[in-house]
């Protein structure tokens, strides 16, 4: 008897040692997280601007949520990541101080607000003639730096568009952009091509849902071959809003 009592002592010494030992181990554990947790500075969504908007806590915030989710057909998660990869791109890419930049005015004749239609939306003209002006596709294309410095003041001039937009529940919050393609230069030109390219990927990545309708006129028979070029570049939902007119027809589209 006396072995079986000494026996069970032994075991319950042993089972309080590992209680004891389980509880210090717990106790470590919780530390450790806790120090985790302190080192980790949280991010309120609420510090989260895009385009003078916080991304939460404001009436405005579910307009630019909606654009990222029917840009993404309304699939949540895609529609998430797409939204970090733009605020991650406008911090890379400066656009804060972008907006302050002096880019000059070489391409005020190239890209320029005209008034509305008829709901509502500013009209902006892409003029790409002007690029025949030799001077001015050589200052804007002749080498890395220039077409740098053009995508930059073409990322400018949009920001600065959106941010004059109304983006209340009611408001007006995209653009109708009219493309006039007489006398612009053709395929030939890499140069225009990869700048182009270039800006029309910006554009697709992170200004989603802000075009009402894209109108092309005076649009050259190799255009057509261009645009398929160019059509990758682009959602389904983005592509039905393209308008293409020949020469023939610009003024009556316009007028429609």
């Amino acid at each position: 008897k006396e072995v079986e009592v000494t026996e069970e002592k032994k075991e319950v010494e042993v089972t309080e040692e590992k209680k004891e030992a389980e509880v210090i181990e717990e106790k470590k554990e919780t530390e450790v997280i806790e120090e985790k947790k302190e080192s980790v500075v949280p991010i309120s969504p609420e510090e989260v601007e895009i385009w003078g908007i916080p991304l939460l806590g404001d009436e405005r915030s579910d307009v630019i949520l909606l654009k990222f989710l029917r840009a993404r057909d309304f699939k949540v998660k895609e529609a998430l990541n797409m939204i970090r990869n733009t605020v991650r791109w406008r911090k890379e890419f400066g656009i804060e101080g972008l907006v302050e930049e002096d880019l000059g005015s070489d391409w005020e004749k190239v890209v320029f607000k005209d008034g509305y239609d008829e709901e509502g939306h500013p009209v902006y003209y892409n003029v790409f003639g002007e690029f025949e002006d030799k001077e001015l596709y050589s200052k804007t294309f002749l080498d890395e730096e220039k077409r740098n410095k053009f995508i930059r003041w073409r990322i400018q001039s949009l920001e600065k568009s959106v941010r004059s937009l109304d983006f209340s529940p009611n408001g007006i919050s995209t653009i109708v952009q009219v493309n006039d393609l007489k006398n612009s230069p053709g395929l030939g030109k890499r140069e225009l091509r990869q700048a182009t390219n270039q800006a029309l990927q910006l554009l697709q990545d992170n200004y989603p849902e802000f075009v009402a309708k894209q109108i092309f006129i005076n649009v050259p028979w190799w255009y057509l071959a261009f645009s398929r070029m160019i059509s990758p570049f682009f959602t389904q939902r983005t592509k039905s809003k393209f308008l293409f007119a020949g020469p023939s027809k610009s003024a009556h589209t316009l007028f429609q």
